[in-house]
């Protein structure tokens, strides 16, 4: 019997798992970086941190896809990946930072965080391995995190999540920007922002293994090409995992208790299990909507137990 699900079980909860493992490593690295600083002077001064940023925080989110969208306009392929590297390696020096904290290196975190960023940067960037590019998806996104969560408060994470909401909806299903944006990611950069799980049936897993056996590495991408294998991708953007682990994160700040966090981390794992189950094969959805919905269902959860 052939599965109504957009993706096949093992794929779904491999996404699914891998976006929950995430928002796990998201409420550590947050917790940790409660008690200190954050390293590579990305810790924002107490009077910032005083007054909510969210004004300053969408802008500059406005900004930065406005900047990737005029880069992508002029084929600025080069500076594109400077950019994504520069933020990946700052990005895992700061999750691999809190690591290494916890396991009570004290001496010299900063720069072991960064030579163990660097060479997995590099191969995400510049080699495209599917290993190195999830595994280290796990960490990148609750380092960004870290850096947001102390700017903002519960009323302007609100807004923030509706905005991000709307603005997806308008990118997915009105524009096709969004789809747009992830084939020039996956074709022309070689990277994608987010989870990226290819996969195959039976069939087209056996045609695989036969040009394997009969062509060389060299070889193999052009056969692939020749031979129309259909290659199903499982994607999730980075801002579908990201915007969860500041919310929950803000709620830890506030409420000085990790019980609200993983309400927060339920009920918005719960809302993208349930985009996954109706979502329908072929068609593209913005999983922000129902993810937003499921942490202001969480916010409502948290206003009445605490």
């Amino acid at each position: 019997m052939e599965s109504k699900l957009k993706h096949n079980i093992k794929i779904t909860l491999l996404i699914i798992g891998m976006f929950l493992i995430t928002q796990l490593i998201g409420l550590f690295i947050f917790t940790t970086y409660n008690q200190i600083d954050l390293p590579y002077d990305m810790q924002p001064p107490k009077e910032i941190q005083e007054r909510p940023q969210g004004i300053q925080i969408i802008t500059a989110f406005v900004i930065a896809i406005l900047l990737f969208f005029l880069l992508i306009k002029i084929r600025a392929e080069i500076i594109i990946k400077a950019w994504f590297f520069a933020v990946i390696t700052l990005a895992l020096g700061i999750a691999i930072n809190a690591i290494l904290i916890s396991l009570n290196l004290i001496y010299y975190t900063q720069l072991i965080s960064l030579l163990i960023a660097l060479p997995l940067t590099y191969l995400k960037v510049f080699k495209r391995d599917l290993i190195v590019h999830n595994t280290t998806e796990l960490l990148i996104y609750p380092g960004i995190a870290a850096v947001f969560i102390s700017l903002l408060n519960i009323n302007w994470t609100i807004i923030l999540l509706l905005i991000i909401s709307l603005y997806d909806i308008w990118a997915v299903w009105h524009s096709e920007v969004m789809q747009k944006m992830a084939k020039y990611q996956i074709n022309n950069l070689r990277i994608f922002t987010g989870f990226f799980i290819p996969y195959a049936s039976k069939k087209e897993k056996q045609k695989i293994k036969e040009l394997k056996e009969k062509y060389s590495s060299n070889e193999l991408e052009k056969q692939f090409r020749k031979s129309n294998i259909k290659i199903n991708l499982a994607i999730l953007g980075g801002g579908d995992v990201i915007f969860p682990i500041i919310a929950a994160g803000v709620f830890y700040k506030v409420y000085n208790s990790i019980i609200p966090s993983l309400i927060i981390t339920l009920f918005s794992t719960l809302a993208l299990l349930y985009l996954f189950v109706v979502a329908k094969k072929g068609k593209f959805y913005p999983a922000m909507p129902f993810i937003t919905i499921g942490i202001y269902l969480a916010m409502i959860v948290i206003k009445i137990v605490f």
